[in-house]
């Protein structure tokens, strides 16, 4: 459309990354003008606008508007059964369900919040340094207290990952059905491995947060530096950390639509993501269907999709010798690593987008009939 074509290349791979399929627009009805300043703001750099929770151009107050608007729409919908909705977003909704007797499906992409502040703590107090890329120790009371009081109303929770269930165990008084349901991988990319020599090459892809684990990845990469080469994707959380200097250190590339990042996956070896917690972690399964070899915490959807040491690997958190071990490991067996990707390429055939969304069909008629 017209803004595809006309507007300056950044604002159009983020508009790209937020596009709808066409048989998915005739059932569609769209709320997005907060969401749009958002995103606005951000690249122009009017932080005060989007700062979380407080400005009225925040995700928070892009969540709380959508969910008002789906409240308000309930109230006249006839025939209707159940709401899914969605974390942080789901409140007014499931009242208003609740209202009309109608069921309740929540969906839950992420680590338990207790569990994930207790995760960052630890890290603020252990790498002070990194502590302003945490954004779980910043939420408030009320963000918190409405995330509890969605799960208390959910007849159904859908988690993505076994990790992500069992972070549940620490939600006080909570009682609705856990269903896992992994989220689904990208089509295979079958192209043949290109030949190379040298460096081993290395990705990272997420925020550049502590979160994420990043400053365990950075700690192998000056351990291997002239071993590797190591590409990061991603945009940073704070000014500070990590530093200018190390990113001039390696490639860095602030953000990519959707299909760019997957030919920039294809073109090398190895994902390492050391999240300290991850719901699902979308770009372990986009990485193994690029066929590259994954290696991630056991904090993430890793055990639910790689077998150790066969299409990936799964390390401890707050490791970065077990980074170094698994990368040198990949250095000096050449024949593994391209054992490890075709594995990787196998594994992903088998957990697609299609058997996601039957997973869906299957739980949603069950809550529903």
């Amino acid at each position: 459309g017209f803004f595809d074509r006309y507007l300056p290349l950044r604002f159009r791979n983020e508009l790209r990354r937020r596009s709808f399929p066409d048989p998915v627009k005739p059932f569609t009805r769209t709320s997005g003008w907060r969401e749009a300043g958002r995103l606005l703001f951000q690249q122009l750099g009017l932080q005060f606008l989007t700062r979380p929770e407080a400005a009225p151009f925040s995700v928070d107050a892009v969540y709380l508007s959508l969910d008002r608007h789906v409240a308000r729409r309930l109230e006249n919908s006839r025939q209707l059964r159940a709401v899914y909705a969605y974390d942080s977003g789901a409140l007014e909704s499931f009242r208003a369900a609740r209202a009309r007797q109608l069921k309740c499906i929540y969906e839950h992409p992420i680590v338990y919040w207790r569990e994930a502040r207790r995760y960052q703590q630890e890290e603020a107090e252990l790498h002070p340094e990194w502590k302003p890329t945490l954004g779980a120790i910043q939420d408030s009371e009320e963000k918190l207290a409405r995330k509890d009081s969605e799960l208390a109303l959910a007849d159904v929770v859908i988690v993505p990952s076994t990790f992500s269930r069992n972070s549940l165990e620490q939600a006080p008084g909570f009682k609705a059905q856990v269903k896992v349901v992994p989220y689904g991988l990208p089509t295979v990319n079958q192209a043949p491995d290109e030949n190379h020599a040298g460096k081993l090459r290395v990705l990272f892809v997420g925020a550049l947060s502590q979160a994420k684990g990043l400053k365990y990845l950075l700690e192998a990469a000056a351990k291997l530096e002239r071993k590797i080469e190591l590409t990061l994707v991603g945009k940073r959380v704070s000014s500070i950390i990590p530093t200018q200097a190390v990113l001039g250190k390696h490639r860095w590339i602030h953000s990519l639509p959707y299909t760019e990042l997957l030919r920039e996956m294809s073109r090398h070896d190895v994902l390492v993501l050391p999240s300290l917690h991850e719901g699902f972690g979308l770009v372990l399964g986009e990485a193994m269907a690029q066929g590259l070899v994954v290696i991630a915490t056991a904090h993430s959807a890793a055990p639910d999709l790689i077998d150790d040491g066969v299409d990936g690997f799964i390390i401890p958190i707050r490791s970065s010798d077990a980074i170094v071990e698994k990368l040198e490991l990949l250095l000096r067996e050449p024949a593994r690593l391209r054992e490890m990707k075709q594995a990787a390429r196998r594994k992903a055939e088998i957990h697609s987008w299609e058997t996601y969304r039957r997973a869906l069909v299957r739980l949603a008629r069950e809550v529903v009939f």
